[in-house]
C-alpha cells in the first residue's frame, strides 16, 4: 500500500503532493514502482495535528481518488469521516482506511456495513492532539490486540462483515517506542486471529531513534523497509509505505529466504 498524502502538513512529505496534478502523478508512480493499493489521505494524523473540516478534506482527496480509480488503480481512502468515505467510495475507492477504527465518527460503521468495501480497523485511543497522553499500557501487545478485537465485535454488531475487516495495530498512535516494538514482536498473536493485518511503520518517529544525528525523514526508509519485511515474514496481509521501491527489495529478500521466490525488479 503506497502512501499518498494530499495534505500541506504531513510529517513525512507535507505539501509535496498537495496539488491535484502532482498527487495524481505520484499515485501513478507508486503503482509503477509496485504498489498494489494507493492510500489517499487529506488529513494529517501526525502527533499534535488539528482536525481538518470535511469540505476541505473532500476538496483535497476527491479529484485524486476519482482520477486514480478511473485509471484502474485500487484506491483506499484514509479518513475518519463517513461523509468523506462515502464520497470517495462513490468516486471509486475500494477500501476505507479509518485510523480511528470507526470511533471518531459514529456513522462510519453503518456506512461501511452498507457498502461493498473493505474496512481497515486501526487501534486508536484518541485524536492526534491528545494521543501521546494516552500511551499508557501494562502489556502493550496484549492490550492493543484485545482492544482491536473489541472493535471488531462492535463493528460486527453494526453490521460490518467480519470478512471485510483488516486489522491495523496503529503503530505510533498512542504508543511510545517501547510499545511499538512490543506490538511488532507479537504480530503472530494478531495474525493468528485469522483476519488480514496491515502494518504502517513507514518513516515513523520510533524508527528515527535508530538513526544518526541529522538523519532526514527519508533516511528512515531503510528501517521502514526492514520492519515491513519482518512483518511480512510474520504473516501480515499488507504494509503501508512511503518508499515502495526499497520495500519491494526487502520483501523480495524475505521471500527468497523463505524459499518462496520473487522475480527480480525491473529498473
Amino acid at each position: 500500500m503506497g502512501v499518498l498524502n494530499v495534505t500541506p502538513d504531513s510529517f513525512s512529505d507535507g505539501g509535496r503532493w498537495a496539488r491535484t496534478d502532482a498527487a495524481i502523478a505520484h499515485g501513478v508512480e507508486l503503482v509503477e514502482q509496485g504498489a498494489e493499493i494507493v492510500d489517499v489521505g487529506g488529513e494529517s494524523t501526525r502527533p499534535g495535528a488539528e482536525r481538518v473540516p470535511v469540505p476541505a478534506e473532500l476538496a483535497r482527496v476527491l479529484p485524486v481518488v476519482r482520477e486514480l480509480a478511473d485509471r484502474g488503480i485500487r484506491v483506499s481512502i484514509d479518513t475518519m469521516n463517513s461523509r468523506t468515505a462515502e464520497a470517495a467510495v462513490d468516486a471509486g475507492a475500494q477500501i476505507v482506511n479509518d485510523v480511528s477504527g470507526g470511533l471518531a465518527d459514529p456513522a462510519m460503521g453503518p456506512f461501511v456495513a452498507g457498502r461493498d468495501v473493505d474496512f481497515v480497523v486501526m487501534h486508536w485511543r484518541g485524536h492526534s492532539r491528545a494521543m501521546n497522553d494516552l500511551a499508557r499500557y501494562t502489556d502493550a501487545a496484549r492490550e492493543v490486540r484485545d482492544e482491536l478485537f473489541r472493535r471488531v465485535d462492535a463493528l460486527q454488531a453494526q453490521g460490518v462483515a467480519r470478512e471485510r475487516m483488516i486489522l491495523d495495530p496503529g503503530l505510533g498512535f498512542a504508543k511510545n517506542s517501547d510499545h511499538n516494538w512490543d506490538v511488532l514482536r507479537h504480530l503472530g498473536e494478531l495474525t493468528a486471529a485469522g483476519l488480514p493485518v496491515l502494518i504502517g511503520a513507514s518513516r515513523k518517529r520510533f524508527l528515527a531513534e535508530l538513526m544518526w544525528d541529522g538523519a532526514t525523514t527519508q533516511d528512515r526508509d531503510l528501517p521502514s523497509a526492514i520492519v515491513a519485511a519482518l512483518a511480512a515474514r510474520d504473516g501480515v496481509w499488507g504494509v503501508r509505505v512511503h518508499d515502495v521501491v526499497s520495500t519491494r527489495v526487502a520483501l523480495a529478500a524475505v521471500r527468497s529466504l523463505l524459499g518462496q521466490g520473487e522475480a527480480r525488479m525491473e529498473s
